[in-house]
């Protein structure tokens, strides 16, 4: 059948249960690099963090009415909490796991920012909230996400450029010259391709592979509030919540702008209908469940946002099937250890394109919205926004410390813009050519 360039596909039944199937395999591969990714730095568990990215997913689209095509996974904005509350505790002669209990339950608690800011949406309307995140602010946000991200995938580039090269022309050609269901699934495709080359190549060690058993149950530690109940420290409780906390403010602000990058991909106002104190609901009891049983705090996803702009099929049934196989998936050691051996120049080509689709997103938002950038006030408020972010990030280790709270390039971004469009006068739209002369 043909696909309508323009509207995409919002009910993938028609495409057959095959093409179905593989379309969620697909969104499982987009999210499982970086998803994976957050424990392998934290020290959390693997086999949890797919658990409950995957339930996390399901309660996002239960509450969210079924409509938004968000996969939710690991969320990299509170890394630097859990790091810091590990060594926290560890100095303290605590031992690990249970220095990143303290941490989950100031990730808990940060979950509960979102409840806060979903109630003032619910009771003031979303106009008025959402008039402090107009297209200017919103617009460029998406476009430093996907820019944020881009480094990582010039990393893993860099590490193999045969490897990672064969991903990004087979994503590219699939998806520009493919026909009918190989069009649908460029991203899988390239995934294949570049880890089967790089297999044949020697490149892999699937020796652990041998050793990882098809069946087991996803490593969980108790649940995190017992524990930190069972060695009691009221001081190091205080010092998480306060250092982690206010991360949910970043995360938030994160969460609208993936929200205005999926309305634009799909092109429904998502913010409107189902609402964004629902998605925002949705997604803080995501994190805060995730939190409370050891599994990262979770978020929406970029990349799976990208895929969804790359193949133009826009049905959440999808990104459920494609939750359905992560928490399956987290009771199989050895796929998980399969997945886990993908090389980091196979992930590095995928993502260079899914991180670029994001910011090309934020581009089409603004052009849509018909931004002004004649006028000063716009190009003030887009152009902190963008070197707030890349620069921290690139330029401090996406780290700037102001008293005891670190706020990441996107945090201390989005303050910035949303501040500064509520603060500069309007009297400031002064053409350029005007201002110039």
């Amino acid at each position: 059948m043909e696909m309508d360039s323009l509207l995409g596909i919002h009910d993938a039944r028609q495409l057959g249960p095959v093409k179905f199937g593989v379309l969620g395999v697909q969104h499982l591969f987009a999210m499982f690099g970086a998803t994976i990714l957050v424990p392998a730095i934290t020290g959390l568990a693997v086999s949890s963090t797919l658990l409950f990215a995957g339930i996390g997913t399901l309660l996002f689209h239960f509450i969210s009415k079924m409509k938004v095509p968000a996969f939710l996974g690991s969320s990299f904005a509170f890394i630097g909490g859990y790091l810091s509350l590990k060594q926290m505790g560890m100095e303290r002669g605590l031992p690990e796991s249970l220095s990143l209990d303290y941490a989950c339950i100031g990730v808990a608690c940060a979950g509960l920012c979102y409840f806060v800011m979903a109630g003032l949406i619910k009771w003031f309307g979303s106009e008025r909230i959402l008039k402090y995140f107009p297209p200017v602010v919103t617009g460029p946000m998406v476009v430093a996400i996907g820019l944020s991200l881009s480094g990582s995938a010039i990393t893993n580039v860099t590490s193999d450029w045969l490897v990672s090269m064969v991903a990004i022309v087979v994503v590219i050609a699939s998806n520009m010259w493919g026909r009918g269901i190989v069009r649908i699934v460029p991203i899988l495709l390239g995934v294949i391709a570049s880890y089967g080359l790089a297999a044949c190549m020697g490149k892999v060690d699937f020796s652990a592979l041998n050793e990882a058993a098809w069946i087991g149950l996803p490593v969980a530690r108790e649940n995190t509030i017992l524990a930190v109940l069972d060695h009691p420290d009221s001081s190091l409780v205080l010092s998480s919540i306060i250092a982690i906390m206010p991360i949910a403010f970043a995360t938030i602000m994160e969460h609208i702008g993936d929200m205005c990058a999926i309305s634009g991909t799909v092109g429904k106002n998502f913010l409107v209908d189902p609402g964004l104190h629902r998605t925002l609901t949705g997604d803080g009891i995501a994190t805060a469940l995730a939190s409370l049983f050891g599994a990262p705090a979770n978020t929406t996803y970029g990349e799976n946002t990208g895929v969804l702009n790359i193949t133009k099929v826009y049905d959440p049934r999808v990104i459920r099937l494609a939750a359905v196989l992560a928490i399956m998936l987290s009771f199989c050691p050895k796929f998980a250890c399969l997945v886990g051996l993908m090389p980091a120049a196979t992930i590095g080509g995928v993502s260079l394109i899914l991180y670029g689709m994001i910011s090309a997103v934020g581009i089409r938002n603004m052009v849509e919205a018909h931004i002004n950038f004649s006028s000063m006030r716009n190009i003030i408020i887009a152009a902190l926004i963008l070197v707030i972010a890349i620069g921290v990030k690139y330029g401090a280790n996406d780290a700037i410390a102001i008293g005891p709270i670190t706020f990441s390039g996107l945090a201390l971004s989005a303050i910035v813009g949303i501040l500064l469009n509520a603060i500069l006068p309007h009297r400031m739209d002064i053409d350029i050519e005007q201002f110039n002369a």
